[in-house]
């Protein structure tokens, strides 16, 4: 697997201290059928949320961001793209029940387990491995995620839905097993990486929520990812810088080109980077350049499409350069889709191949910019 074996020195953290955390009260949970007991996720804690000062829980803007942002930024920010629950519980078996916002559980050209479900990852001696998924099919489910599990207390990663939102969201284990919060990220992990951009970084179309490239990142980095994708936005407002200024992280990647003209290219990116850097000036900002898509080898039209986007982009990192901002980087397409064609639903949105291309592409920069 890509870039992801730990450093000696944090598997001995996780050995000698993930499982030494004390567990959450049971009395907190809610008795169900068959001995089970469900835990409230929010009681667990949340990953990958930039903000807590939201309207509802599981958004992932602050509420004075209402009225401020545009309004569809604003209505996308209920999706639960990019959020986790970590958690450690010595269980046989894991379930899961979740309520979701919005009655559309799929898209034509996304499935239901990457729109509306969840997906279940366990650390072992490697990193983080995949083991289950919460397939939707209502707006309120629930699901036994994975059985038969070794005994002893694991640590787990909990996705949750990319393009819907979460309304609720339980953890059912047996009522003679425990549950703990993970234990903190290691000295140097716990800042956050943030990835601001379009539907790609939203999850379009990944199968399930572990597979957009911020979350794949995230478990090779072994940190967490704040995810602002925003389907067909994304576009660069300076509310926005002024936003994502207030987050202190690790890296802010900005990856907005593809809903964006030349013309809008040139008009917001200087003015955008500008603002964020005068909020933040230490926070490595990288530049990642429109993908190529996937027609371009053959259509004139869909080469061009991006290129004279780079163009544009281009022009606007020479320019902020050249105008002294600090620790301003940059990433061209040309790694990020491969050189096959074939990493994409429809030429523009990664399939899970394809995230998985961008996450090896981008991955060893965004290490060096954490470090």
């Amino acid at each position: 697997m890509y870039c992801k074996t730990l450093a000696m020195a944090t598997l001995a953290f996780f050995i000698g201290v993930a499982f030494a955390q004390e567990a959450i009260d049971p009395a907190t949970a809610t008795k169900g059928e068959n001995g089970i007991l469900w835990y409230n996720a929010l009681d667990i804690g949340l990953e990958g949320k930039g903000w807590t000062d939201t309207e509802h829980p599981y958004d992932r803007l602050p509420s004075k961001a209402k009225g401020v942002v545009p309004d569809p930024v604003w209505s996308l920010s209920h999706d639960s793209a990019g959020m986790a629950v970590r958690f450690v519980t010595d269980a046989s078996a894991i379930r899961a029940r979740w309520t979701v916002r919005d009655e559309g559980l799929a898209m034509p050209h996304m499935p239901a387990t990457g729109v509306s479900g969840l997906d279940l990852y366990v650390r072992g001696e490697d990193g983080w491995g995949w083991i289950a998924q919460g397939r939707p099919s209502a707006v309120s489910n629930e699901a036994e995620l994975v059985t038969g599990i070794p005994e002893g207390s694991h640590e787990y990663l909990l996705y949750l839905p990319l393009y819907n939102g979460t309304e609720s969201l339980e953890i059912g284990i047996a009522e003679s097993a425990t549950l703990s919060e993970a234990p903190a990220r290691p000295e140097g992990h716990a800042k956050p990486v943030l990835v601001y951009g379009t539907s790609i970084v939203h999850g379009g179309c990944a199968a399930r929520p572990g597979m957009a490239y911020p979350a794949i990142m995230g478990r090779w980095l072994d940190r967490p990812f704040i995810n602002l994708g925003f389907s067909g936005n994304g576009k660069m407002e300076i509310e926005m810088a002024d936003l994502i200024g207030e987050l202190d992280c690790a890296v802010y990647v900005i990856d907005c080109a593809p809903n964006m003209a030349p013309e809008l290219i040139a008009e917001r990116v200087v003015p955008f980077v500008k603002r964020l850097r005068e909020i933040e000036p230490e926070t490595p900002i990288l530049l990642v350049e429109n993908i190529q898509y996937q027609a371009g080898w053959f259509l004139p039209s869909r080469r061009e499409a991006y290129v004279s986007k780079n163009v544009e982009w281009k022009k606007a990192f020479d320019t902020l350069q050249a105008d002294g901002v600090a620790k301003l980087h940059y990433f061209p397409c040309d790694a990020l889709l491969g050189d096959d064609h074939e990493g994409t639903v429809d030429g523009t949105h990664p399939t899970d191949l394809g995230f998985y291309r961008m996450a090896q592409a981008l991955e060893p920069l965004v290490r060096e910019l954490c470090e």
